[in-house]
Formats: C-alpha cells, sequence, structure tokens
C-alpha cells in the first residue's frame, strides 16, 4: 500500500505541473479512512478499499484498463485506535470516513454507557462490510479455560479509545469480572501478541476478522491457543448485548489449531458525516462494489473476500444509524438490477 500511496500522491504532482495548481485543487479530493492498529484487520481492509475508490488526477481511464475508482479521489488508510476513534473522528470532521465495530457504533450514535451525552448524530452507514469475531489468544501451555480463569491473570484489553477495550470490559463486566479482579495491560494486537510470546501477559482480546494478522505470526511462531464460551456464556452475552452474535471460528483458521472456537462477534461498518457531499458519497459506494473492487477484495485479504453487495445492508436497520444519502441512492441503483 505504501507504493499504492506513492503513485498516488505521483499521480498528483505530474497533474500539477501540467494543469496548474488551481485545477489540480478543483480536480483532487484526499480523503481519509481510518482503520486500526498494526497487526490487525482493519488496516489491511482499509487500505485495499482505498485502493479500489481511487483514480488520482492523471490515471488512466477504467475502460483503458486504468483505476476504476472515483475520478480525482486519493483515498488513504490511516492507522488509528479503531472503532471508537474513528467514529469520534468522522463525527468531528477529523477523517472522512471510517471503520467501526456495530457494537461500538450503535452506543456511541445512540449515546448509551459511556457514551452518554456524547452522542455521534452526524454519522451516517455506508456499507456493512464483514464479520469480526471476539478472540481471546493465550500460550499453548496456558491453564486458562473460560472467562472466569481471567480473574488474577495479566490480560491486554486493547488500546485505550478502542472498540476492542469497549467490547472486553463489556464482556469481563458482564460475569462481574473488574479492571481490580486482573491486571489490564492496554496493547494493540502487534504488541500482544508479542508480550505473549515473551510470556509477559496471560491472555489477550482481539476483536478482528479471523483469520487476523498478529494472531496468524504469532501462531506459526510461537503458537497459541483460542479460549471458547461456553453456550450458557453465549446466552448470556447475546441477552445482555442484542449487536453481538455467536458465531465459530472454524477449525485450522490458524496454524495448530485443530479445534472450532465458539465465539462471538461483531459486523464491521464503513461510516462517513452526514456532511459528506451525496454525489461524493454516491460514487464511492459504486465504486466500493464494481467488478474490479470485487478482483481487488478476492485477492486482496481472507475476509475481503466476504464483503459482497448482497450482505452490505445486513443488520443496518438495527443499528438505528441511516444510511447516508449518496449510499441510499447508490442501493437503490446496485440492489435493483
Amino acid at each position: 500500500m505504501k507504493h499504492f500511496f506513492a503513485r498516488a500522491v505521483g499521480a498528483a504532482m505530474l497533474a500539477a505541473m501540467t494543469m496548474g495548481t488551481s485545477a489540480l485543487a478543483q480536480e483532487t479530493t484526499f480523503f481519509r479512512i481510518g482503520t486500526g492498529g498494526a497487526g490487525g484487520t482493519y488496516y489491511p481492509l482499509g487500505a485495499l478499499i482505498a485502493n479500489a475508490i481511487s483514480s488520482p488526477p492523471g490515471s488512466r481511464p477504467c475502460e483503458e484498463g486504468g483505476s476504476c475508482g472515483v475520478p480525482g479521489l486519493v483515498a488513504i488508510a490511516q492507522s488509528t485506535n479503531a472503532s471508537v476513534h474513528n467514529n469520534s473522528a468522522v463525527e468531528s470532521g477529523g477523517l472522512e470516513a471510517g471503520l467501526t465495530g456495530s457494537s461500538a457504533l450503535y452506543d456511541q450514535y445512540n449515546g448509551v454507557g459511556d457514551f452518554k451525552g456524547n452522542e455521534t448524530k452526524d454519522l451516517r452507514v455506508v456499507a456493512n462490510l464483514f464479520p469480526e469475531e471476539a478472540q481471546i489468544v493465550l500460550p499453548l501451555n496456558s491453564e486458562i479455560s473460560g472467562i472466569n480463569d481471567l480473574r488474577g491473570k495479566s490480560v491486554s484489553i486493547g488500546e485505550a479509545g478502542s472498540g476492542l477495550q469497549m467490547t472486553a470490559l463489556q464482556i469481563l463486566n458482564s460475569f462481574g469480572i473488574t479492571r481490580d479482579d486482573f491486571t489490564p495491560v492496554e496493547l494493540n494486537n502487534a504488541q500482544a501478541a508479542e508480550r505473549l510470546a515473551d510470556g509477559q501477559i496471560d491472555a489477550y482480546f482481539a476483536m478482528a476478522g479471523a483469520p487476523t494478522a498478529a494472531i496468524v505470526q504469532l501462531a506459526a511462531t510461537s503458537g497459541m491457543k483460542l479460549m471458547s464460551f461456553t453456550d450458557e456464556e453465549l446466552a448470556q452475552i447475546e441477552k445482555e448485548f442484542p449487536y453481538y452474535a455467536r458465531t465459530t471460528i472454524k477449525p485450522n483458521t490458524y496454524e495448530g489449531q485443530d479445534y472450532p472456537v465458539e465465539t462471538f462477534g461483531v459486523s464491521t461498518i464503513l461510516v462517513v458525516n452526514a456532511n459528506e457531499p451525496e454525489e461524493l458519497i454516491y460514487k464511492i459506494t459504486k465504486a466500493l462494489w464494481n467488478e474490479n473492487s470485487r478482483k481487488l477484495f478476492d485477492a486482496g485479504h481472507p475476509k475481503a473476500a466476504t464483503m459482497r453487495l448482497e450482505t452490505a445492508l445486513n443488520g443496518v436497520d438495527n443499528l438505528g444509524v441511516p444510511l447516508h444519502p449518496g449510499a441510499k441512492r447508490a442501493y437503490d441503483e446496485l440492489l435493483a438490477k
């Protein structure tokens, strides 16, 4: 992706020299997409989306084998603390778009729990992209077998301000486990995997589409195992948090994981600010789901291959967060075919 951004910026500079600065300013739109930290799923998926929807000034037209993104658009995947940060930044105008878990989006938009009085009512949905699974990662020799065994242990719960940390604390608190009952550590996925391998922490939470890069590397080097939830625990989670749904991580998703992992998950949603121009979001939505983007996603990442136009609106009505008018117009056309 670094090479892609270099090409994008280079194309924009070339256009500036040939068309003049004022023309470039009129024809180039920069579009920042908030993603997540290193080792997770949001960043590589955000980079693929940025590639798909971009078509910098000077690019060859789509019909001539060039980019099939939005003409003049230079989209950039920006590493962040993920969901909660992205929602707040899109609301404030610090980002043009962001990836967020449906749980964080629901709570922030509706001002639930810690977000009471801080509703993000300017957020709008562009698409439901893919499912992401809760993964509790343990050393191979760990004696932890259930959620209550995390008491007294050193556990990474994700970075401060992340949707992962919100989820981890929600789930722990649901089973009566507070910060006083374990040693909380605030790390991103890559950092947590390194600390687990070094024996500095006993477990860590991840909320990302499996397979997750940091866990793939951990499994292939030091080895690891994933904790499963019981049927009773999953029923309790679903009852208390309606935006979570039970799911199974299939055997052999990771090296050495020859067993199914029973867990829960959320949907990853692409959001923008309500004030983004309707025509721009219409074009971005159309570019997101065109045939060239499909090829890019299928070849780029296992989770990107699961992103489908047919499921782009699944569960959106349950969130209570409106579609952006530009996205709605695009889906009215795309789904009518």
